[in-house]
């Protein structure tokens, strides 16, 4: 068609400036959010290692792909074990007296501070003196009257006896005489025990400590009238160096108690504080009550157990706990908190030479507070965990803090305590 040859051509499209543009930014954006997921996982991953690369230690040091545990460690030995008894005691003083007037009369000293230590045969108290030596004065004049009686009594019979042999006096007037005589002997011995008594009321009037000891508070004052039969007396004195300490112990222990006594001439007792850290006396057992406690079932060691108390640590009433050392065993020992106790009975962690754990079970014996002795399962020189075992299984791979290769702990981190003896 010559119009269509001839026509001119058609102007150009102009390009689509807004389709390319909307695809590349699609294709962009699909290229970072897979970047940033990228980045996201192995910041998690590397976390994640990292974390488990500083509790299990180095990446090289794992056991059968288990991760390795940090625990505490101690070295199984051989040791002098003490086997004793634990108790709770009453402080008990040895001696404790009431101090009572011995007769009446107005009370004109008090000589004592109350709570003051008193020696045995110091004064403490006096009481008006007076009235008590008049009756000794009284007691001494009518003893020697009749004494003077009795003399002249014996002079006439000795006479009467001369006169007797010449036949010059009856036998009945020599016999009333001898008659006389004794009765004037039985007058002169009532005086000497009336001189006596009073006397010793007079020596009553002096109020003296029988014992030494601790005085406690004074229940009269001077210028009161006491009397012999008072309850309350004057006041109290405890002895309380020495002093006793009264507890209990089972009575399957009683067989124990008695050997041990056979073996040795005293065993120790200490005296400890309420929370048995501080201790207050050491001392020594003396005997058993002659009787079990059918309702308890324990045997009462009342008083027996002994301490000098030069201190004064030990107080009348105070409660303390006692240990009594029966004997020393000498046993392979372990801490206390090396052994466990599982389903199938009490068991150790024994760390291996390659830094492995292996479950043993063993038999424990005597105990003490920090230390268990073992009867079986355990020889001297192995180690065993003392630290840590919560998390231990047998076979696992350990670390032991200070050991060569051990990783050095982080700085802000704490090693897990041990226990080595």
């Amino acid at each position: 068609n010559p119009q269509e040859v001839n026509a001119p051509p058609s102007a150009p499209q102009p390009p689509d400036r807004h389709r390319q543009p909307r695809g590349r930014s699609r294709w962009v954006g699909s290229l970072l959010a897979l970047v940033l997921v990228a980045l996201v996982g192995g910041a998690a991953w590397y976390l994640i290692q990292r974390a488990n690369g500083e509790s299990d230690g180095p990446p090289g040091a794992r056991g059968g792909g288990r991760p390795m545990v940090t625990v505490g460690d101690a070295v199984v030995r051989k040791a002098e074990l003490p086997v004793v008894i634990d108790a709770l005691g009453t402080v008990v003083p040895a001696t404790t007296v009431t101090l009572r007037p011995q007769v009446s009369g107005m009370l004109t000293q008090v000589l004592f501070t109350e709570g003051q230590m008193v020696r045995k045969g110091q004064l403490l108290a006096q009481i008006d003196p007076r009235p008590f030596e008049q009756a000794l004065m009284q007691a001494q004049g009518t003893r020697q009257r009749d004494e003077a009686q009795l003399e002249n009594a014996r002079l006439t019979l000795a006479r009467y006896r001369t006169l007797l042999a010449q036949d010059s006096i009856a036998r009945q007037d020599v016999d009333t005489q001898a008659a006389l005589v004794k009765q004037l002997e039985g007058t002169v011995m009532t005086d000497r025990a009336q001189e006596s008594t009073a006397r010793l009321n007079l020596d009553h009037t002096r109020i003296t400590a029988p014992v030494s000891g601790r005085i406690g508070l004074r229940t009269v004052d001077a210028g009161n009238y006491v009397t012999s039969g008072d309850a309350a007396g004057l006041a109290t004195i405890t002895q309380v160096a020495p002093i006793d300490v009264q507890f209990s112990i089972p009575q399957d222990r009683v067989s124990d108690i008695l050997a041990a006594q056979a073996d040795a001439a005293a065993l120790p007792v200490t005296a400890l504080d309420r929370t048995r850290k501080a201790e207050l006396d050491k001392g020594r057992f003396s005997t058993l009550d002659n009787q079990v406690d059918t309702a308890t079932g324990t045997v009462k060691a009342k008083a027996k157990a002994r301490f000098d108390n030069a201190a004064g640590t030990l107080f009348p009433n105070q409660f303390v706990n006692v240990q009594l050392l029966l004997r020393n065993v000498p046993a392979v020992v372990v801490p206390v908190t090396a052994v466990r106790t599982g389903a199938n009975g009490d068991y150790v962690y024994v760390i291996n030479e390659d830094r492995t754990v292996s479950l043993r079970k063993v038999q424990r014996g005597q105990a003490t507070v920090g230390l268990v002795a073992i009867a079986e399962g355990l020889q001297e020189g192995e180690r065993v965990v003392t630290e840590g075992g919560d998390r231990l299984q047998d076979g696992m791979a350990v670390q032991v803090p200070g050991a060569p290769g051990a990783q050095p702990a982080r700085a802000g981190a704490s090693a897990p305590p041990q226990s080595r003896l």
